[in-house]
């Protein structure tokens, strides 16, 4: 049987700054995945580049049923510190917009930089191992694995959610939660496109890879970034991050042109340009293809001087608050994140440790907290796993 101070189960981002951070400590550290190699969602992130954190990261970027549970975490660690970590690795990078930092490189800089710092402090990783059983014992718990029998004092479950099942995601945390009397939060996927089945489907397969800066709203929230057309339905960031906001059944209102105040301009254009076809003058702001199919599927395209009053008010609304109902999600296969997971009002925010089995520790994505897009997930990573390590 071995034994040692800390197991973190899962080498993903909140669990190699869990293992890093405590090893640092001088605390001794084994961590576990059961996949051949650490990081793989660190490595695929960001078109392979890793938005690794958010200039702006505050509380209100995350959602969760206790929205006050990740602040002392983040103010802990904060978007500084992390940045402090790449510089003093030297690893290049670059805000690509709202503050979202990407390497220059690879994604597998910053997976670097973990991997050295785990090895400095002496962590001792071990992938292509699982975990079979776990057990509480007098003073900690005992894991059953592919290695043994392994006891520790304090168990860390970094095991992340139900997104990217290809990348080796499981319910595994979830299980481990449930088994020492966690309540869990219904889980769904978040940061993920859409999905359409209705008539606008046409409109979507004829316009995929069409990208268009919108604001995009539902359920109170409103996100201004590029939608994206695709076969299946709609993406891009904007849908994306209102995805996690969106219920089954909820419209999804898209303003097309919010530049614009859309009635004003119609009007000023039939003043102006009282000839010009609707589709022509659609044209110079959408692509040429996105014109004239709106043009021809929504509207019947004529001179500006033909259309009345409320025909033009009946193009504007359409324009500026487009209703869509999404069919659903591609679901966890493609989603960034996963919604829901285990209830924080049974963690201690300051500590990451169960208040319902003393040593058992959750951090990263299996809780209840979610980010928005755009690096903020990660930032959630490197704050929850450095708290926890300074108590494991």
């Amino acid at each position: 049987m071995r034994s040692t101070e800390v197991v973190i189960i899962g080498a993903g981002a909140a669990g190699l700054m869990c293992a890093l951070t405590a090893a640092g400590r001088g605390r001794q550290v084994m961590l576990l995945d059961h996949a051949n190699k650490a990081g793989k969602k660190i490595l695929m992130s960001g078109g392979g580049r890793c938005n690794f954190t958010n200039m702006y990261t505050e509380p209100g970027n995350f959602l969760s049923q206790n929205p006050h549970f990740c602040k002392s975490a983040l103010a802990r660690y904060t978007q500084w510190d992390f940045i402090a970590l790449v510089a003093k690795h030297g690893v290049p990078y670059h805000e690509k917009k709202l503050g979202q930092l990407f390497c220059d490189n690879k994604s597998s800089d910053i997976l670097g930089i973990l991997l050295d710092e785990c090895d400095q402090a002496g962590v001792s990783l071990h992938l292509d191992t699982s975990v079979q059983q776990i057990e509480k014992a007098e003073s900690g718990y005992l894991l059953q694995t592919t290695l043994g029998t392994i006891c520790c004092q304090s168990l860390v479950i970094a095991t992340g959610g139900l997104s990217i099942p290809t990348l080796g995601a499981t319910g595994f945390g979830y299980q481990v939660a449930k088994q020492f009397g966690h309540q869990l939060l219904p889980t769904r996927a978040g940061l993920v496109p859409f999905t359409i089945t209705d008539q606008l489907k046409a409109l979507c397969t004829e316009l995929s890879g069409t990208s268009v800066d919108c604001l995009v709203s539902c359920n109170d929230q409103s996100f201004r970034e590029n939608i994206l057309f695709t076969h299946r339905g709609l993406s891009g960031p904007a849908i994306l991050q209102i995805s996690s906001f969106w219920e089954p059944g909820d419209t999804v209102q898209i303003n097309l042109l919010p530049d614009h105040d859309v009635p004003q301009w119609l009007q000023q254009q039939q003043a102006e340009r009282p000839n010009s076809e609707l589709k022509t003058l659609l044209g110079e702001l959408f692509t040429k293809k996105m014109a004239n199919l709106l043009a021809d599927t929504w509207f019947v395209s004529k001179p500006m001087k033909q259309y009345t009053h409320s025909e033009l008010a009946d193009i504007a609304e359409k324009l500026a608050s487009w209703n869509v109902i999404p069919a659903g999600t591609e679901g966890y296969r493609t989603a960034e994140v996963t919604l829901g997971g285990v209830d924080t009002r049974e963690v201690s925010s300051k500590t990451m440790e169960s208040l319902k089995s003393p040593g058992l520790y959750f951090i990263g994505e299996v809780l209840d907290v979610t980010g928005h897009l755009g690096g903020f997930n990660f930032q959630w990573a490197w704050a929850s796993g450095y708290a926890a390590a300074q108590y494991v």
